[in-house]
């Protein structure tokens, strides 16, 4: 059944919206809109528009939309990290950073086994403080997204970053361009992206769920799902362990156990996708030109307390 802006493919994805579920434009004027996310303490949306050079916030309290951080290194992928302290991906000076509470910018992670990483995606912090992102070659194909170069790494990996330490270790190497990545509630899976078809005719374009060990080894990585539309990017768990992903006509809900349930459709391609808000049920939307929104039923996974 498809309502307006809903497309219900099962009878789970109905109590997660209502009939007058609407999607709402927040801001157009991006050529790029990526790697939104959602900072609690200060109820602001914080994006970045890749091709732009940019990082924008839109303000919950008054609508407003300004300049984060411009130029920003051609940043992709946010997050946000128990400390509150937002984690990027920057494709120009192809590394991970930190922003602290005074503004100031610490680089976190730029290399391999002393090789320069090829440009940084997206980005999880997991309970125990570790940044695990995925480093595919976007930012190095062209000038339009970073600086055009040749990988010196050779590949295109998943790495698990341990601030405390300084190791940078690759977890996954069997991908042909990693993205958008996502923990499970309890953190023993990791969901991960491959957007191989912007590269390899007839390549990926499906999620992998991988088993994480207590060691913090992956194991697995067995299809989750493929896209129907486009290619999946970013993605985010809400609180029953449901995948509400980017694809080429919306934001794609999967059931845990891989079943596509509905969609909220949306009028340009997604990128990627962050629960926020007060009660983290507002659904924000990174696609194409814009950042949108929507209210849902379900709220968003729940922020993971830091450990130790």
């Amino acid at each position: 059944m498809v309502d307006n802006e809903l497309e219900v493919l099962d009878e789970r994805f109905t109590p997660c919206v209502t009939r007058s579920t609407r999607v709402e434009r927040l801001y157009k004027g991006c050529i790029w809109a990526e790697g939104p996310a959602y900072v609690a303490a200060g109820r602001y949306v914080v994006w970045s528009d890749i091709p732009n050079d940019r990082m924008l916030r839109w303000d919950e309290t008054n609508g407003a939309v300004g300049v984060f951080r411009e130029p920003s290194g051609y940043t992709n992928g946010n997050t946000v990290d128990a400390a509150g302290r937002l984690v990027t991906c920057e494709h120009g000076a192809r590394c991970v950073t930190r922003t602290e509470h005074d503004g100031s910018v610490t680089m976190l992670v730029d290399r391999f086994e002393g090789r320069r990483l090829n440009s940084p995606n997206d980005v999880v912090v997991a309970s125990d403080g570790a940044v695990w992102f995925t480093d595919p070659t976007y930012g190095i194909d062209s000038d339009d997204q970073g600086h055009k170069t040749e990988s010196e790494i050779g590949g295109c990996h998943v790495y698990r970053f341990d601030p405390g330490s300084g190791e940078c270790r690759v977890v996954a190497d069997d991908f042909v361009q990693p993205n958008g990545l996502a923990f499970s509630l309890d953190e023993r899976m990791l969901y991960v992206a491959d957007t191989g078809i912007t590269h390899v005719p007839g390549g990926p374009r499906h999620i992998r769920a991988f088993a994480v060990s207590p060691g913090n080894a992956l194991s697995g990585g067995e299809v989750f799902a493929t896209c129907t539309a486009g290619a999946f990017d970013g993605f985010r768990l809400d609180e029953a362990g449901r995948i509400w992903t980017s694809a080429g006509d919306g934001v794609h809900c999967y059931d845990p156990d891989g079943t596509l349930i509905g969609k909220v459709l949306v009028p340009e391609p997604v990128s990627n996708v962050v629960f926020g808000g007060p009660g983290r049920n507002r659904l924000f939307i990174t696609a194409t030109t814009s950042l949108y929104s929507v209210l849902l039923l379900v709220t968003g996974a729940p922020a993971r307390p830091a450990l130790g």
